[in-house]
């Protein structure tokens, strides 16, 4: 029996084509992972802040060698047992200058509420390297600290004098060869200054032409004349003398703020109200989870920070059930106070000593300022 009939011809099936649809679909996907791949490596404008570590100012803080010691310290005074929490509130920044977020990391920030885009020159000025933008933001760190402890002494009847100090100048400082780390500020064209604030809008104000400075260098005073030079900072001219200022404090005890690898002044309240319950009997907060943020001058003043919606998600991470605020970053708090979370309004360390104190008596919670459109 044949198992081929060798008069039949085997003719192949038509080949299949692809429809047209599928067709343009392929070539659309591979369109889309070509224009994926590029921007990944494409340099990109901006950076992304998202919420840091959380350091209670109760509690302790790690050393260089991986020990543990209390953040805050004190000798020379009487100290008192703590309890509940005052945090104070990080921001990480994801890229710099040298390295920049691709667009993929932009677009995965863009859409979670934690986080935040910002335009580069925001947090890293032109013509500022990342190491000297980390330089300046330790030195604002230590400066927040002495600013903090003045505060806190100063709110508890400690005398503990001022005195506007250089702690550095720039490599293009128009005050090289004139001023001196450790230099006294006495005052700018004739007019006292008592903060950094001060000089940098008497500066201003010349709108270039030359500064007179007083200051005092080894116990001597003596006049010295600067140009500042011109700068654009977020858009705005600006005029620098190159300089960074620190105010110089006579303690009567010592205080010592443990805290590595963090920078800016951002902490400075939550330094102060942390030194006030380490050396004051009972709990400042009454035990419970407070966070807060704000810079702070000697005389208790508390001013804005950057970044305070991602400090809002990172106190409630912590477990923070009170946060306190400037009152001059609300606009920013308003439509964005993550759930649980009672956000307090504050100009001046009294007014967050109020808060606490509330806390602490279990009073009227609804009758202190807060953050409203």
């Amino acid at each position: 029996m044949a198992l081929f009939d060798e008069n039949v011809t085997i003719v192949p099936a038509p080949r299949r084509h692809l429809p047209r649809g599928t067709i343009a679909g392929i070539w659309a996907l591979v369109v889309a992972l070509v224009i994926l791949l590029v921007l990944t490596f494409l340099p990109t404008a901006y950076v992304i802040q998202q919420p840091g570590p959380v350091y209670n100012t109760l509690g302790s803080a790690k050393t260089a060698d991986g020990g543990e010691v209390p953040l805050i310290q004190v000798e020379g005074a009487e100290t008192y047992p703590t309890a509940g929490t005052l945090d104070l509130l990080t921001v990480q920044v994801v890229g710099n200058r040298e390295r920049t977020p691709s667009w993929i990391e932009l677009a995965q920030a863009w859409f979670d509420r934690t986080r935040a885009v910002i335009p580069l020159e925001e947090v890293f000025p032109v013509g500022q390297t990342t190491e000297q933008r980390n330089e300046e933001s330790a030195a604002m760190m230590v400066d927040s600290q002495q600013e903090a402890t003045a505060a806190a002494l100063s709110e508890l009847g400690y005398d503990v004098g001022a005195e506007l100090t250089v702690y550095s100048l720039t490599d293009d400082s128009a005050a090289n060869g004139l001023l001196e780390k450790d230099d006294v500020i006495v005052a700018v064209d004739g007019q006292q200054v008592a903060d950094a604030e001060e000089v940098r809008t008497l500066v201003g104000e010349q709108g270039g032409e030359p500064v007179t400075l007083t200051i005092e260098r080894d116990g001597t005073r003596q006049d010295v004349t600067v140009t500042p030079t011109q700068s654009e900072i977020n858009g705005e001219t600006v005029w620098l003398l190159g300089v960074t200022l620190m105010h110089a404090y006579d303690f009567p005890i010592d205080v010592t703020i443990q805290l590595d690898n963090v920078g800016g002044p951002s902490a400075g309240m939550m330094f102060a109200l942390g030194v006030i319950d380490t050396i004051t009997p009972g709990e400042l907060n009454g035990g419970a989870d407070v966070a807060g943020t704000g810079t702070i001058t000697g005389t208790g003043e508390v001013g804005p920070i950057g970044g305070i919606r991602q400090k809002l998600w990172g106190a409630q991470e912590a477990g923070a059930e009170i946060f306190l605020a400037p009152t001059a970053n609300c606009g920013e708090v308003v439509g964005h106070v993550p759930p649980g979370l009672q956000v307090f309004a504050v100009e001046t360390l009294d007014d967050a000593l109020e808060v606490l104190e509330t806390v602490r008596d279990e009073g009227d919670l609804g009758a202190l300022p807060t953050c409203t459109s």
